[in-house]
């Protein structure tokens, strides 16, 4: 005998934190594409207005999966949004038109008039009451589009009732980290291509560049133990011919990489 479905076995709680958890970080990787920030560059942190507890208790529930998804340090929650996130709203002229007519003109001229409180209280509450000369029309939240205005140093998506803004400053630490999470990559490749297993331990050598040197001495450690590499060395020059191969981190960082089994 087959399984009978049963609606009420789902956990609907699961379900919407799991889809908030997801429209956050597909929301956050957007922004990234947008400024070609690439997912191994680690971002300080996001910024993520509060409409209700119950919004953040459910990304707080999923926070460890955004965080990681996304790559960035920490979710910073904002209850009062004011002076810091300006909002559009403009009316969604198809779903309005087809159910108001000839009264679109009127809706439309009143929506465009709304100031910051009027779109946090449709946000809010999900409808706000239009009044017209002689009667009053309850407008709903997907019947508008309410968009977000980026803050210098800040990307901004929204989507409904969810607004998120990316902090894009990428310090000197971030950028560090950016590069040594480029190295482990490349040199998992490498190992990759050599046909290792994932148990066998390697020695590297990574020929100096200003660039990099800093950052690869500081996460020495760290590059290490995500590579099984039991000795990295930073080099003036490689020596030998055995395992070197030419690796682009980015259009300004190029160098050779000397990877052997122990």
């Amino acid at each position: 005998n087959f399984a009978t479905y049963n609606e009420n076995d789902i956990d609907k709680g699961l379900e919407e934190r799991m889809s908030i958890a997801q429209q956050v970080s597909s929301m956050v990787l957007g922004l990234r594409r947008q400024k070609s920030l690439k997912v191994r560059q680690p971002l300080s942190k996001i910024m993520i207005p509060i409409l209700n507890p119950e919004l953040k208790d459910q990304i707080e529930a999923g926070k460890e999966i955004i965080l990681s998804e996304i790559n960035v340090k920490e979710i910073e929650y904002i209850t009062d949004e004011a002076g810091f996130l300006v909002k559009k709203i403009r009316p969604d002229f198809k779903v309005l038109g087809k159910k108001y007519g000839k009264l679109m003109k009127q809706i439309s001229a009143l929506i465009n008039q709304f100031e910051q409180d009027d779109i946090r209280k449709l946000e809010t509450e999900g409808k706000y009451i239009l009044k017209l000369s002689d009667q009053e029309i309850e407008i709903n939240l997907d019947e508008v589009d309410i968009s977000s205005e980026d803050i210098p140093g800040w990307l901004v998506a929204s989507n409904n009732k969810l607004t998120v803004a990316l902090d894009i400053d990428v310090t000197e630490e971030l950028r560090e980290e950016g590069i040594a999470r480029e190295f482990i990559n490349r040199i998992q490749n490498l190992r990759k291509e050599m046909g290792l297993e994932v148990t066998d331990k390697i020695n590297l050598g990574i020929q100096k560049h200003e660039l990099i040197n800093k950052a690869l001495e500081k996460h020495k450690h760290y590059i290490s133990a995500q590579t099984l590499t039991e000795n990295l060395s930073l080099v003036n020059e490689i020596a030998g011919n055995s395992g070197i191969k030419f690796v682009e981190i980015d259009n300004n960082i190029k160098t050779h990489i000397q990877l052997n089994k122990v």
